[in-house]
């Protein structure tokens, strides 16, 4: 197997998990048409609650493992590393059945929290089905995270992303066949069709689990050091306590983004229900929020997803040598590129929110200005996510508590006045949600910023340079695109008509980005000459390279 460098790395995951991220995406169409409203609702509901679970159980782990594997290898410490892999298999074996047990036992107790008073929907016993056929993914999905993290690294990226697409491809089978069946040829009920639908993680989870130990398995040499040193003796008690300290962050990292979908879930629920919302508006409103925007935003987090896989190990390779030169440059790196990719994506979402909700879902005026702003929440949740990473890869872990705890707490108590400032005004009161995420994030990702400069000596001069000048490309962008949907003769409230304005829109609007951001220098500061001729040539068969 081949080991991935930084940039390769980062290009191959992001690569692979946009794919992989687009298939979620698209998936929604028809399982949106299977279930609908209702049925997608009681999706949203068990699927919230499921992920701040896997978050616990399984999120840290990967990234620590990735992290103390890399560290370990980097030192030719082979038995410490291989000790560290059974130590932290050991490790989730438990936290993955403590998981399971609280979902499946509590699961009516965890259904009437959520639902609260609200009468003439999905009811909590409805709820409660549905969360325990899901719960059985947490006893699967945090083994095949923590052998990701093994993979990731030895800087084994490729195989890692490969497994992602498999798990997503068997996931998706699963939720469309099964919930199209149990409706359509059994003539089941709603409940039944969604709760096999979100046992779709089992079943994907389980099939990645054994294409990533097959690897493994066939490729036992490639995670051997070529060279043996002495190694210091290092205890299983302080491997532990090692993991466990690296595990932590992350996971408050990963539970931060869910908190917040959960959180803002539970809060519109019960504010819009006192604003005269009628039941269906207010299940629609709040799993629009929580689970149907965020999966169309997917395409956008995936960015920051792929980033972060290869940003640990780097980092991490890197201040272990002790060289700051090279963690300052690959930070800057990181954060110019994620904001650079993110950015015109975001944009292009926002221009096109009514046509995309309704190829998505169907034409409702809540979903498209839902989605209209919560892409720039997914923006600075990218940002975040790799401004946590970084400050994790240095070991500063009470920085990411203190920046991810006042971003969460800030959006938690700015979440209902908002609503309500915005409903006195006249307007829409839930977007107040979206706009104290964007506000908690945003705090989140200033105080990082901050704490990498005064602790780290970080200079992010390149940064604020880099955004800056991919700013200019996205607001020209935007306002092309918005003028030429005025003059575009198609109705954006038919699937074809919406298609017809996405597709247009992209291609200008992304041909004028990347030809911009390549005139003003953004591709090669970020991305490299060499490499962007490397992957330029390979989708074009050697015919065009950039002089």
């Amino acid at each position: 197997m081949k080991k991935n460098s930084f940039v390769e790395g980062t290009v191959i995951a992001t690569l692979i998990i946009v794919i992989v991220k687009l298939i979620g995406m698209l998936y929604v169409i028809p399982f949106y048409k299977i279930v609908g409203t209702e049925g997608g609702a009681l999706y949203s509901y068990a699927y919230n609650i499921y992920l701040i679970f896997l978050s616990i159980s399984s999120a840290g782990l990967p990234n620590a493992v990735s992290k103390i594997i890399s560290e370990y290898n980097t030192l030719e410490y082979e038995s410490a590393k291989k000790r560290a892999y059974i130590i932290a298999r050991n490790i989730i074996t438990f936290v993955s059945v403590v998981a399971f047990l609280i979902l499946f036992i509590f699961a009516e107790e965890i259904g009437r929290f959520i639902i609260g008073n609200l009468q003439g929907g999905n009811t909590y016993e409805d709820i409660a089905f549905v969360i325990r056929c899901v719960s059985p993914s947490v006893l699967v999905i945090p083994f095949l995270s923590i052998t990701k993290g093994y993979l990731q690294g030895h800087k084994f990226v490729s195989k890692s992303s490969m497994s992602q697409l498999i798990e997503q491809v068997v996931r998706i089978l699963v939720i469309l066949l099964g919930s199209y069946l149990v409706l359509n040829v059994f003539k089941g009920t709603l409940k039944m069709a969604v709760g096999i639908a979100v046992s779709g993680a089992f079943f994907g989870g389980l099939c990645a689990y054994i294409y990533l130990r097959s690897i493994m398995h066939k490729n036992k040499e490639a995670f051997k050091n070529d060279k043996t040193v002495k190694e210091i003796e290092i205890s299983n008690k302080e491997i532990t306590r090692k993991i466990i300290a690296y595990a932590i962050p992350f996971i408050i990292i990963n539970l931060v983004t869910d908190l917040y979908n959960f959180t803002d879930q539970i809060l519109v629920l019960r504010t819009l229900e006192h604003m005269n919302y009628s039941t269906k508006d207010v299940e629609f409103i709040a799993s629009s929020i929580s689970t149907w925007s965020p999966k169309i935003c997917m395409i956008i987090n995936s960015i920051a997803m792929g980033m972060t896989i290869s940003i640990i190990p780097t980092i991490v390779s890197a201040k272990t040598k002790g060289d700051k030169q090279e963690v300052d440059r690959r930070i800057n790196q990181s954060l110019s590129m994620v904001f650079s990719v993110s950015l015109p994506l975001a944009t292009g979402l926002s221009v096109l929110a009514k046509p995309v909700w309704t190829v998505f879902y169907n034409d409702n005026i809540y979903g498209s200005m839902i989605l209209s702003l919560a892409v720039f929440s997914a923006l600075l949740a990218n940002v975040y996510m790799v401004i946590s990473t970084i400050l994790q890869s240095l070991n500063r872990n009470k920085q990411v508590y203190l920046v991810s705890g006042i971003g969460f707490l800030t959006n938690a108590l700015l979440d209902v006045p908002i609503m309500l400032l915005l409903n006195y005004l006249g307007l829409n009161g839930f977007m107040g949600s979206i706009c104290a995420s964007i506000i908690g994030f945003s705090l989140s990702i200033f105080i990082g910023m901050m704490l990498l400069h005064k602790i780290d000596k970080v200079n992010f001069k390149p940064t604020f340079t880099s955004v800056c000048r991919s700013i200019i490309p996205a607001v020209i962008m935007y306002l092309m695109l918005y003028f030429l949907n005025m003059l575009l003769p198609f109705n954006e409230f038919t699937k074809t008509g919406a298609l017809l304005y996405i597709v247009i829109d992209a291609i200008i609007g992304g041909s004028f980005y990347l030809f911009t951001a390549y005139k003003i220098g953004i591709l090669d500061e970020v991305f490299g000459r060499e490499k962007i001729n490397k992957y330029i040539s390979k989708f074009t068969f050697g015919k065009i390279k950039i002089k």
